[in-house]
């Protein structure tokens, strides 16, 4: 028993923490930066304020997670982050595909928890910081936990700002912004108009049931009551809830900082408005039996306070991708706008520009320009508002989070401050780690001198030529138009076999376009076209014959344009960096299937082809003369760990029973770690919530592989992964001038495909890189 007499007053207990990093903020970029940083070696406390990991894409507030990928609805091919937020996406996928928040929740708890070297604070907020004497460095932290009522002080190096609102940034005297810059001061044709408003609102979420009998609805008295209020109320109904109905949205108008508590009572108005509105009005008789299960008790913030960095991301960057010597991430979410009155707007609720491909995100974004030790992630890095628009989706924010746990690293080995990294080899070696842990940085590969197999002599059971997808799938009608992505080598075209078939005599156009970008994948210039004269009846091989020259390696895109009289036959295979892909031609406006800017707001015209989400998409079954030898075994060590000009990947005939590849060296070596890149369809967006997805582990994915020595003894053996990187260490370290890996091919209709392989010997590695551990 504890008894205390009265006194006069009391202080909270206090713990200090010391620590290489403290990261503010337990959102998708603040958790990707400490898991990065300590899957590295840095002791990190990861500080938030919440009582649950992942800030939007919590089930405190359940906004999906999306970044380049676009929900499919872009030209942006292969685009999905890397790195932990990938597997964070690719194991919510394969636990949850069904789109559980509260399972989403789990997964990103446990990757945190399972890191030794983070120190994690729930329900902590930080209201006070010290700067050391005369610098513009901070020294220690202040935060309050009111679960646990102590006070902790943490004491760092290094800082990372990835709260949301900048809480850190704001307190230490970090340079900010608030609002939107005038079109003059970046020349950003793009930016808003006072009238349209400066700032993107908060929104709250509500999600529905079918109980299966009557449910009543009393409203609460502080509903709103008028629902003709919200000039596009008649889009409401009763299929659409949680992040369906991201335009209910408040606050552009507000100081979104300091007024979330009122905007939040108007957003809670506006739900309970709505439900009250779908459940009595009498316009919905299917809702009788629905019951509202649940209501987000805090909102979702788009944009507050954005810092300055060495440069400031601006719409010109992300239009026309402008390459940046230091970049370290990228974007590709369209430039995304809302009208300041949100939710009660006339206007559409965003305004939404994309660019023809992923744009790079340079390194002096990450950290504030005036405060020495301080590093930005999330929302709040250095953009403009017009690039912000692109740059705050969740996957942007966690990609960026992981570059800046890894520039922290840096720091702390080489004794440097943030800026100290932005430029000479010290930035090649930011590039050079991020790369070998599953950043993609488009515009670069990974030089990795230290990687034995590059020093290997390579052997493959079988290489696959592209040359023919099966003529064994179902007949694909031609009403929008179609297209096959297909990987070219430099040379004359090469020519394209399909199969037709018309209802009545006609005519199908064909044309083979490039994209002006060969990274890109939009297909903005047509080398060749021609016609097809067709006749009712069977289906006939027809042969294509572009009369063009391939310039460099890049995709192809052979399309057939949209004739409702005409059917393809399509494949049943599916391979590695191979796409379908579909053009409402006829539809282009009605569709959203060319982009169609105003006048003089800097954008780009352009249509967009868009694959099909599985089970649809099927391949058009093709044969290509000559084959293109795209998937040989020496792609596995060209850096590159995903589609990009080519599809970089080793990819066995499908014939081969069981492929295998050779790694041999001309002496024995020490190997303590091999590294394994796998391809979990870089394509697929893997919308964390709501969406339902067809499959838990992605059709490409080699599950079943193992890994021999000289001596022909398994030294790895996995029959169940998922996972986009398997990671394997040996203690003590293997001895062998001979890896032997044998892989089963994930389906019938798949062939067996890696990107990667990587070998390293003991005192070679300077991170932990303990990705995707399937052996830890």
């Amino acid at each position: 028993m504890i008894i205390n007499p009265p006194s006069n007053r009391r202080e909270p207990r206090k713990e200090r923490i010391d620590c290489d990093l403290a990261v503010v903020g337990g959102g998708l970029a603040g958790v990707c930066c400490a898991v990065t940083a300590a899957r590295a070696g840095l002791q990190v406390t990861l500080i938030q304020d919440r009582p649950i990991l992942g800030g939007n894409a919590s089930s405190e507030v359940r906004l999906w997670v999306l970044g380049a990928t676009s929900h499919m609805g872009n030209n942006n091919r292969w685009a999905r982050e890397g790195g932990v937020i990938d597997e964070i996406l690719v194991e919510n996928m394969f636990r949850n595909r069904e789109g559980n928040p509260v399972l989403l929740d789990t997964v990103i708890l446990e990757i945190v928890a399972n890191e030794p070297n983070i120190r994690l604070l729930f329900n902590t907020a930080v209201f006070d910081l010290d700067k050391e004497n005369g610098s513009d460095s901070i020294q220690r932290i202040r935060g309050f936990c009111s679960q646990n009522s102590t006070l902790y002080e943490v004491e760092a190096p290094l800082f990372c700002d990835a709260s949301g609102d900048g809480i850190i940034g704001f307190l230490s005297g970090a340079a900010f912004r608030m609002g939107a810059e005038s079109r003059d001061e970046f020349g950003e044709k793009f930016a808003p108009d006072k009238e349209y408003g400066e700032l993107l609102g908060h929104s709250i979420y509500f999600y529905t049931r079918d109980t299966g009998k009557p449910v009543r609805f009393v409203a609460p008295k502080f509903a709103l009551d008028d629902i003709e209020r919200i000039p596009r109320y008649r889009q409401f109904n009763t299929k659409e809830h949680g992040c369906q109905l991201w335009w209910i949205e408040y606050g552009g108008r507000l100081d979104t900082v300091h007024a979330t508590e009122e905007i939040k009572w108007e957003l809670w108005r506006v739900v309970y408005g709505v439900w009250n509105h779908i459940k009595n009005s009498g316009e919905f008789p299917e809702a009788e039996t629905l019951t509202l299960d649940w209501v987000g008790l805090i909102p979702g913030k788009r944009e507050s306070r954005r810092f300055e960095g060495d440069t400031i991301l601006i719409q010109q960057d992300v239009v026309e991708q402008h390459n940046h010597e230091d970049a370290v991430s990228y974007g590709g979410w369209s430039l995304d706008l809302h009208p300041a009155d949100g939710v009660f707007s006339e206007r559409p609720g965003c305004d939404q520009w994309h660019s023809k491909g992923v744009y790079q995100i340079p390194y002096r974004c990450y950290y504030s320009r005036n405060i020495r030790n301080l590093f930005l992630a999330g929302r709040i890095i250095s953009a403009s508002h017009v690039a912000f628009g692109s740059t705050r989706v969740m996957a942007t924010c966690a990609h960026g989070g992981q570059a800046v746990g890894m520039a922290a690293v840096l720091c702390r080995r080489h004794d440097l401050l943030p800026a100290n990294l932005s430029s000479g080899p010290r930035l090649l070696e930011l590039q050079r780690e991020l790369l070998k842990v599953g950043q993609h940085i488009p515009g670069h590969h990974l030089d990795d001198s230290e990687d034995l197999v590059r020093s290997a002599a390579i052997e493959a059971s079988s290489e696959w030529a592209l040359g023919e997808l099966d003529f064994e799938g179902p007949t694909l009608p031609v009403t929008d138009s179609l297209a096959m992505l297909v990987p070219l080598q430099p040379g004359p075209a090469p020519k394209f076999e399909i199969e037709l078939r018309a209802d009545q005599p006609t005519q199908i156009e064909w044309q083979l376009r490039l994209s002006s970008r060969p990274q890109s994948h939009t297909p903005d210039l047509t080398v060749a076209t021609g016609r097809l004269d067709l006749n009712a009846g069977d289906p006939v091989r027809v042969v294509i014959e572009p009369e063009a020259v391939i310039d460099q390696a890049r995709y192809g895109f052979v399309c057939l344009l949209a004739n409702p009289q005409v059917s393809v036959r399509g494949s049943r295979m599916r391979v590695t960096g191979v796409l379908a892909l579909t053009h409402r031609f006829n539809q282009a406006v009605a569709h959203g299937n060319v982009q169609e800017p105003p006048k003089d707001i800097g954008i780009d015209r352009f249509e967009f082809w868009r694959p099909q989400r599985r089970p649809e998409g099927h391949n058009i079954a093709i044969k290509i003369t000559p084959p293109q030898t795209v998937f040989t075994a020496e792609s596995i060590r060209n850096g590159l760990s995903r589609p990009t000009d080519q599809p970089n990947a080793w990819v066995a005939d499908p014939l081969d029973p069981r492929p295998t590849l050779t790694l041999r060296w001309d002496k024995p070596r020490t190997l303590n770690r091999i590294v394994l890149g796998f391809d979990t369809d870089f394509d697929h967006p893997m919308e964390s919530v709501l969406r339902s997805h067809p499959e838990s582990v992605m059709p490409f994915c080699v599950a079943s592989y193992s890994i021999k020595d000289a001596d022909g003894r398994v030294i790895v053996e996995c029959k169940h992964n998922h996972q986009t990187r398997n990671t394997w260490n040996f203690d003590p370290p293997i001895s062998t001038e001979l890896l032997l890996l044998e892989i089963d091919h994930p389906g019938a209709d798949v062939p067996a495909s890696l990107f990667e392989i990587r070998c390293y010997e003991p005192g070679k590695i300077k991170n932990h890189d303990r990705y995707s551990d399937v052996n830890s």
